[in-house]
């Protein structure tokens, strides 16, 4: 990442357990003891401790529950389920463009929380570039660079308010080895797993790189933080999988599916970018801006300024469009991922944040975090979501929400009399 202009100072927070900086015990005071001019004074009572517990060098702690997180509930019998979209970030670093900054305050606006998947490598300076020790490369090699300590603090700053406003911290990894050549896609579990404790030891030991010893610490405990993760470039999940159901990951969003309600695979819950339309075209793409990007100016992210706008458009209506058949149809979590690039003079950064003003302010949609969508899903009774996995893409019950929660059948096609109800059609082709 580029080296970032000094921001001003993030979000002020004047309690010690949140602050971070220089919060002990406190002292208790230190009455006089008993001599010839009278008795020993009653010593007043210790200060409390405070609730924050430094880790390791003290670059992270443990802060107690993060703040501005919904409880989740199970849904009544009959009831419709809400509307979730997911607004995700791979690399989630703070450089000069300032874009994580700005999204954290567009999602503050309308109502929402998202995941930003933290690069490792962003939180690691370049004179400790060796301290990285790839899977099948040199250590100290990285597709994506490294960081230095300005852009590191910058990006602290913005990981350190994001988690307090309820947003989570996941991983994109490190390295971002993709293609033939980047090998992500045959590294093997054992692999996987030293990938994921290096991307862990960056973010809580980013005082001992960086040497700011003085700066606040990230206000969680990484290794209970981290429940999930997007691999680069979507390769490599079968055996990443495995390592992250060792590890006590909770989702996985490396995959591609229709706009169905999710299940578990190895144990994690399947959160797969999906499939939505490109307006005026024959086919559909994923739900990220960088494969809008292929699909319209090929691998130049910069191509014909003439067209910047349009594509913007063009990807701002497919997000709508699926939305609209999800919202209007079964109500499936709706995945979305994203990059703080300027792709294309930055047309998809509008379209994403255009997208989150028309619908994260909607009745019954939630815009939250994968963490926060997997607290829900792990709240419900599993033959509702079972039913829910039934409806094909776009599809609202025909009975209405009630009848099909409770398991009623769907009503007889009109004009024949005891006919079996309609088997819904099948979801819509991957591309």
């Amino acid at each position: 990442m580029a080296a970032t202009k000094k921001l001003a100072a993030g979000v002020a927070v004047a309690a010690c357990a949140v602050a971070l900086a220089g919060c002990g015990a406190g002292e208790s005071g230190s009455g006089s003891k008993e001599g010839a001019h009278g008795p020993k004074k009653a010593q007043p009572a210790p200060a409390p401790k405070s609730a924050v517990r430094l880790i390791g060098d003290g670059s992270t702690a443990y802060t107690g529950r993060q703040p501005n997180l919904p409880t989740p509930k199970r849904l009544k019998p009959g009831q419709k389920p809400p509307q979730f979209v997911v607004f995700s970030w791979d690399g989630a670093g703070e450089d000069s463009q300032k874009l994580f900054s700005h999204f954290r305050k567009v999602a503050k606006e309308n109502n929402a929380t998202m995941t930003y998947f933290l690069s490792g490598v962003y939180m690691l300076p370049e004179d400790k570039k060796a301290l990285y020790d790839p899977p099948q490369h040199s250590s100290g090699r990285s597709d994506i660079g490294f960081n230095d300590a300005e852009g590191i603090r910058n990006t602290v700053t913005q990981l350190r308010s994001a988690w307090l406003e309820g947003n989570e911290i996941g991983t994109h990894f490190n390295g971002h080895f993709c293609g033939k050549d980047g090998g992500v896609g045959q590294w093997s579990v054992e692999e996987w797993k030293s990938e994921i404790r290096q991307a862990k030891s960056f973010v809580k030991q980013w005082k001992t790189n960086t040497g700011d010893r003085k700066a606040a610490a990230l206000p969680f405990d990484y290794d209970k933080e981290l429940i999930g993760a997007r691999t680069p470039c979507l390769e490599g999940q079968k055996n990443f999988t495995k390592a992250a159901r060792d590890l006590g990951f909770r989702y996985d969003t490396s995959g591609v599916n229709n706009q169905v309600w999710p299940k578990k695979k190895e144990g994690l819950w399947d959160l797969s970018l999906q499939l939505v339309p490109v307006p005026g075209r024959k086919f559909e793409t994923l739900t990220m801006d960088y494969n809008f990007m292929v699909n319209q100016s090929g691998t130049d992210s910069q191509g014909d300024p003439s067209k910047h706008e349009y594509w913007g458009d063009q990807m701002r209506d497919g997000l709508l469009q699926g939305f609209e058949r999800a919202y209007k149809g079964n109500r499936a979590p709706l995945i979305i991922g994203n990059h703080f690039e300027s792709w294309n003079g930055g047309t998809y950064m509008r379209a994403i944040e255009e997208t989150i003003e028309r619908v994260c302010t909607k009745k019954d949609v939630r815009c939250v975090s994968f963490r926060q969508l997997v607290d829900w899903l792990d709240a419900q009774d599993p033959k509702v979501l079972e039913q829910l996995r039934t409806l094909p893409v776009g599809k609202a019950p025909k009975q209405g929400w009630p009848d099909f929660l409770s398991g009623k059948p769907a009503p007889a096609p009109k004009g024949v009399p005891g006919a079996p109800a309609v088997k819904p059609a099948e979801g819509h082709s991957k591309h």
